[in-house]
């Protein structure tokens, strides 16, 4: 089988969620098919050094382009299009998938996320189509407008909720296959799917069991860490949330405790940011599991945002007790006290890590059994067989 992966985030090198799902998921099809990845490549991309991909057959193809800028290139236009900006083709990508298209023939073609799903017009209609989406955009922005107390920006987030459902119950109509991250999220998509060809599966997030073992650092002592770019706004807010109205409660009564966050803070507005000199901001890092496994606990106070979170799951492969809201554990098969600790106000969440922090044996307890749930239910080896066998029945399929 000839597959065609279209890529918003290039997978190497893999430093955010959406290009660690998109490496794995290229890993798996290259084991049995012939694939070739045409991806856009910004930020900290690096094609040049995507050896590991091209050792396994995939043919790489990087765009070098940012299709965010599209956002700010169409300024207040983009309010009354019809589909959300990021979605309007650029010309580079049509470029290149047309010249794909023209060089050989491919029997599947896989949109990563909604963003590459435009350029699927310039391949044969009979290709089969797979949207593999990493969460539910409609969904989103509904929480975001639930969320918003200003009457302006209620209006805002409203007129966007209404223009993102439009346009995804358009769009899945033209795919054979949808895959969500979370049932939370297929749920939302199926409500906007009517006449939808193909079935909508759930393909949850995982982690690398193998490459992410307990034991890679010894623990220090009161030490917290929370892990994602603060370039992403919704790690900025759960941060500025966290250092406001968490963290000074476990200063309180733990003076000694500190925190480290991880990940790129270029361009960002640290002043909104309530820091002192027990927080450290690492920035952005090659290998990220040594901090992981050398903290005493991993902090997930996400208030926003769909999908699952891979950084529990690196946390839970990795041996570090996690500590998360509902909404952070949201789509993944959690349980309060036996596999991480979850609270959803400030006073429980501090409570939380304070608990954690002084009983060893519940640190264990929560660790060994997180790490059990990860190796039989999230192991990329395992999502990523099914994957495949979800794309090779497809194409077996009827069309559209």
């Amino acid at each position: 089988m000839r597959v065609l992966f279209l890529s918003t985030w290039f997978p190497y090198p893999t430093d955010n969620g959406s290009k660690i799902r998109v490496h794995y998921l290229l890993k798996a099809l290259a084991e049995r098919h012939q694939v070739s990845l045409i991806s856009f490549a910004f930020d900290t991309a690096n094609p040049d050094r995507a050896d590991e991909l091209r050792g396994l057959g995939i043919e790489v193809q990087a765009v070098p382009v940012n299709p965010f800028d599209q956002q700010q290139k169409m300024g207040a236009r983009r309010f009354l299009s019809p589909a959300p900006a990021v979605t309007y083709p650029v010309q580079e990508m049509s470029d290149a998938v047309r010249a794909a298209s023209g060089r050989q023939s491919f029997d599947v073609v896989i949109a990563s996320i909604e963003v590459t799903a435009t350029y699927l017009d310039h391949l044969p209609g009979a290709t089969k189509r797979v949207l593999e989406e990493h969460n539910s955009l409609t969904r989103w922005m509904w929480e975001r407008y639930q969320s918003q107390t200003s009457l302006p920006q209620r209006l805002r987030c409203w007129l966007s909720w209404i223009k993102t459902r439009s346009y995804e119950a358009r769009l899945f109509r033209q795919f054979d296959l949808c895959t969500m991250v979370s049932e939370q999220d297929r749920r939302t998509s199926l409500g906007l799917a009517r006449n939808f060809p193909g079935p909508i599966e759930v393909i949850p997030n995982g982690v690398d069991c193998q490459h992410n073992r307990p034991g890679l650092s010894p623990a220090v002592p009161n030490r917290l860490i929370y892990t994602g770019a603060l370039t992403y706004q919704a790690n900025y807010n759960a941060v500025q949330y966290f250092l406001a109205e968490v963290y000074p409660i476990v200063r309180q009564s733990v003076p000694e405790v500190s925190l480290i966050i991880t990940g790129s803070k270029v361009g960002v507005d640290l002043s909104r940011l309530e820091l002192d000199d027990s927080v450290h901001l690492s920035g952005y890092v090659d290998d990220v599991r040594p901090l992981i496994s050398s903290s005493s606990i991993c902090v997930v106070p996400i208030q926003e945002g769909g999908g699952t979170r891979l950084k529990i799951l690196e946390a839970m492969a990795l041996g570090t007790p996690v500590i998360s809201t509902s909404k952070g554990a949201e789509g993944l098969a959690v349980t309060h006290n036996e596999h991480l600790l979850i609270a959803d106000d400030s006073t429980a969440f501090a409570e939380g890590i304070l608990r954690l922090l002084k009983d060893p044996d519940l640190r264990e307890r929560l660790a060994a059994h997180a790490r059990r749930l990860v190796e039989q239910h999230y192991d990329w080896d395992h999502i990523g067989r099914r994957f495949v066998a979800l794309i090779e029945r497809t194409n077996k399929g009827p069309g559209r």
